[in-house]
């Protein structure tokens, strides 16, 4: 198997320090195991205001400890401080998380269904939360169809534009199938209304492209061999689906190297980028391959030239190859493109190269950020970078540290402003260590993003709440640390930057301290075992983890 260098150096980092276990994070909230980012270029100056939004998840199989230990949308700040763990807000397995406007108002949705990571597609539904983290609507496609994961994406605050995974019974003999080849992909999209469901407009690939124009053939079966709805050929494969002011829209086709402009009325392609039967003359490192989230950016006033941007992957193939089987280029790249309808050229206004070289055969997206920087996520190798917009990479990090981070990937990286207004009680905890006669007081308020101190009181027996201190929160848990043990009741509350209290917490009891074990952890031999794959595990402190030379 291939290994980035950066992987390299992450796996020999390992080696000589201590698992990084997600556990032992927040003493008020045991119950999170949070990634801890692996922050490789500290945030400057320069990056854009607004937290991060994530939702990283293992691209191996459950129970082997590496990527998250807890897969879910999670928004952290550029230090890696968590802001919200959406862990089980969201069921079974959600990605393409982000924060929108619907209504005038702040909301975050995200997908959530199951996931076929050998095809690369999976069915389920986007769920809406407000600012309170309380779901508020549930979205699927019309017309008899299912939701996809790739794409959702609301235009205007009202519609929302949905990809739809669609396979069907065709004759796949002109494409060099067999009389038992006859399932085939028929990419579709949709607009529809939110408040409603309504679809508005459909869009078909079989109606308007060909599957000649597919980069992967049919044979021998990299996107499906059409043997059944199940494995049916992916020729096209949308991954992503814009709309302009004019009412046209920009779909990436990842299977046929291609990204199209389609007529919002007739359907017909009005362009084609990249492919076999691209419109355009290529200028330098415009051309892209197995690309994602091709993005509407401006236009000029004549209406000739365009811009978009893009994330090209460069690369296709399987969690084991890190897309090594099939590439057309040694790294991954975010990208700016202007196209020309009146020279009908195509030029590059920026690309972006990663710290590391990264190559990711998956995923991956491009966001130009409101102040012109632009934020990459690289897929399926589980990390973003922050660019100026000149290129010059000001943040970066991994999403996840030490053997957890081995085979983290994240679908989507957005950076947005929000405001969170938590319906869920902060957890307060208080622990007294008899050794040293002290007590310490935690305090945490998941998806808060308003208190700026937290302000702790002793309760007696009465209800009567005598001051204990204040603490500024600096981080998601905070602090306050009494020289004493005889605490009986303790209790805390938030206030915002006016002085003004946003809540309570309940009154709890102090625990006694359990402290965490950090002797030196000396290497331990087990037998190799093997799970139902050829994959040898190595066991550690009860989890399993691969090894080294496996990966």
């Amino acid at each position: 198997m291939h290994l980035s260098n950066t992987l390299r150096v992450l796996i020999a980092g390992f080696l000589l320090n201590d698992f990084t276990q997600a556990d032992w994070q927040y003493k008020s909230r045991p119950d999170l195991a949070i990634p801890k980012l692996n922050i490789t270029i500290p945030a400057t100056k320069d990056v854009e205001s607004g937290y991060i939004f994530i939702a990283p998840f293992s691209s191996y199989p459950e129970g082997t400890h590496h990527g998250p230990a807890q897969a879910a949308p999670y928004i952290f700040t550029d230090t890696g401080d968590l802001v919200w763990s959406g862990f089980t807000y969201f069921s079974i397995w959600a990605t393409n998380f982000q924060a929108a406007r619907y209504k005038g108002k702040d909301i975050l949705f995200s997908f959530e269904g199951s996931h076929n990571a050998a095809y690369g597609h999976g069915h389920g539904h986007t769920t809406f939360l407000d600012q309170n983290y309380e779901t508020i609507k549930e979205l699927r496609a019309g017309n008899h169809r299912l939701t996809d994961k790739h794409e959702f994406h609301i235009i205007n605050e009202e519609t929302a534009l949905i990809q739809i995974y669609h396979p069907v019974p065709y004759d796949l003999a002109p494409y060099g199938g067999s009389q038992e080849q006859q399932w085939i992909v028929d990419a579709r999209f949709q607009e529809i209304d939110i408040e409603t469901g309504n679809v508005l407009f459909e869009w078909s690939s079989l109606e308007n492209v060909s599957p000649h124009e597919a980069y992967l053939p049919l044979n021998p079966g990299q996107a499906g061999s059409g043997y059944n709805s199940s494995d049916a050929w992916d020729y096209f494969h949308i991954n992503s689906v814009d709309k302009d002011r004019e009412g046209n829209y920009l779909i990436s086709a990842r299977d046929a190297n291609a990204v199209y402009k389609i007529n919002g009325k007739t359907s017909e392609v009005i362009w084609q980028l990249s492919g076999k039967s691209s419109n355009f003359t290529m200028g330098d490192q415009v051309e892209f391959a197995f690309q994602h989230h091709a993005r509407f950016i401006s236009k000029s006033a004549d209406g000739t030239k365009e811009i978009i941007s893009l994330y090209d992957n460069s690369a296709h193939g399987t969690e084991n190859g890190h897309g090594h089987e099939v590439h057309f280029y040694n790294f991954s790249r975010g990208k700016i493109i202007e196209v020309d309808t009146k020279t009908w050229t195509a030029k590059i206004v920026q690309a972006f190269h990663p710290p590391d070289d990264l190559l990711s055969k998956s995923q991956g997206s491009t966001q130009v950020l409101p102040n012109g920087n632009v934020l990459v996520n690289w897929g399926s190798e589980g990390a973003i970078t922050e660019f100026k917009s000149d290129g010059t990479p000001i943040f970066h990090f991994y999403m996840d540290s030490g053997y957890l981070g081995l085979g983290v990937e994240n679908y989507r990286g957005f950076r947005y402003n929000w405001t969170g207004f938590p319906n869920e009680a902060p957890a307060i905890v208080a622990l007294q260590d008899q050794d040293t006669e002290t007590t310490s007081i935690f305090v945490s308020w998941n998806g808060d993003t308003e208190t700026k101190t937290w302000r702790f009181y002793e309760v007696s027996d009465s209800g009567h709440r005598s001051f204990l201190g204040q603490a500024k929160r600096e981080s998601f848990e905070t602090e306050l640390q009494l020289p004493r043990a005889a605490v009986k009741t303790v209790q805390a509350e938030a206030l915002d930057a006016k002085g003004e209290v946003l809540v309570d917490t309940s009154v709890v009891k102090p625990d006694a301290l359990v402290r965490k074990f950090e002797g030196k952890k000396k290497k331990q031999k087990f037998p190799n075992q093997k799970g139902h794959g050829t994959i040898p595990w190595l066991f550690f402190e009860g989890q399993k983890f691969f090894r080294t030379d496996n990966l």
